[in-house]
């Protein structure tokens, strides 16, 4: 048998995003999905304690430790690639269930269960992986801040459309996050004292 899943996800951190872009720092996706994981954490805190819901932080946390897992085989797709034509988008999704399946087979049978339903959305699921999304295109939207804070261009409509995109989303959690706790991340570590 053939045990080398963690051994692949040990990978992710060769994988590295925004492709198209210049990048003053180089952001992998290891680093992306411990972002994600904290950001899907955060809104479900948020959800649970300021709009009274109930959701499983720890869940979406795990989700979004997780929810790129597949690019260790295909690569990180650039959005405008990815979501150019819904051809390409449903082309991608078939890949990305392949990819899954790939990774899966590095794992024992009896323990395949419990990760096909953390490595792709599953329709059981659907508001748990809104939340991942919503924490995804959050730490988009950051790394653009952080890239337009260090002089680099590159990021300013990358960072107006990923806005609209998360005002867009109709998220309380969403816009609880963009209000209270952005403002942060255009501060320096002393501006933060």
């Amino acid at each position: 048998m053939n045990n080398d899943f963690y051994a692949m996800m040990s990978r992710m951190k060769y994988i590295t995003r925004w492709g198209l872009m210049r990048n003053t720092i180089r952001e992998n996706i290891s680093e992306h999905s411990l972002e994600v994981a904290m950001l899907a954490h955060s809104l479900g805190v948020i959800n649970n304690v300021i709009f009274k819901g109930n959701i499983s932080p720890e869940r979406l946390a795990v989700l979004g430790i997780y929810h790129d897992v597949t690019e260790i085989i295909t690569g990180d797709m650039p959005t405008p690639v990815k979501y150019y034509d819904p051809k390409i988008r449903s082309a991608y999704r078939d890949i990305e269930i392949g990819a899954k399946n790939e990774l899966l087979k590095g794992m024992p049978n009896e323990l395949r269960d419990v990760y096909d339903k953390l490595l792709v959305e599953h329709p059981e699921e659907e508001t748990e992986w809104k939340y991942v999304k919503a924490a995804d295109k959050l730490s988009a939207y950051i790394k653009c801040i952080e890239e337009k804070n260090m002089g680099n261009t590159d990021f300013l409509q990358a960072e107006k459309s990923i806005r609209n995109t998360l005002d867009g989303m109709g998220l309380p959690e969403v816009r609880y996050f963009l209000d209270n706790f952005m403002e942060a991340y255009d501060k320096t570590i002393d501006e933060t004292r």
